[in-house]
């Protein structure tokens, strides 16, 4: 059971908007859904907002639109303010011309990147590193490695290593 949950979970969080397609869905038809699905804002400072959960519900909201990976970079665009849409069109400036369009892919790594201190990717990897389950549930324990495990990749390449530290 435990390694069923740990798999499912894995699946869940490695899923990646490649193909959504809004197609047939008019330009402005498709930002109005966009919109009624209440997408969150970054501003980029606020310190004690996370940059992660900003990209983890835009890709929520970006694949439950069935978002175009293009698509995904002009909807999330529109939801940084401030500071990160600052960032945002040095970012898109400092491309190539011809250079093939900008996916949500892309837009996600260097805004990760940007906006995530490595100090606090190392940080919440060594606490990632040293979770251990204590006194907590097993669902307790799980919602902390899942969140956590995002910023230990490297560590868990396969789904096996990634149950293997579950376990």
């Amino acid at each position: 059971m435990l390694n069923k949950l740990v798999a499912s979970q894995a699946q869940r969080s490695n899923v990646v908007p490649t193909s959504f397609s809004l197609q047939g869905d008019s330009s402005g038809s498709s930002v109005n859904r966009f919109l009624q699905l209440d997408p969150p804002v970054f501003t980029g400072t606020d310190p004690t907002t996370d940059p992660q959960y900003f990209i983890d519900e835009m890709h929520k909201t970006l694949r439950v639109m069935r978002a175009t990976e293009t698509d995904g970079v002009e909807l999330a665009s529109y939801c940084l303010k401030g500071v990160a849409y600052s960032w945002f069109e040095m970012w898109e400036d400092s491309r190539e011309e011809g250079s093939p369009p900008m996916g949500w892919s892309e837009l996600a790594d260097s805004f990760i990147d940007h906006f995530l201190p490595a100090e606090t990717k190392a940080a919440r990897a060594v606490e990632f590193e040293t979770l251990k389950q204590g006194s907590k549930s097993v669902w307790e324990y799980h919602m902390e490695f899942v969140c956590l495990s995002k910023y230990a990749a490297h560590m868990m390449p396969t789904m096996e290593t990634r149950v293997r530290r579950f376990v």
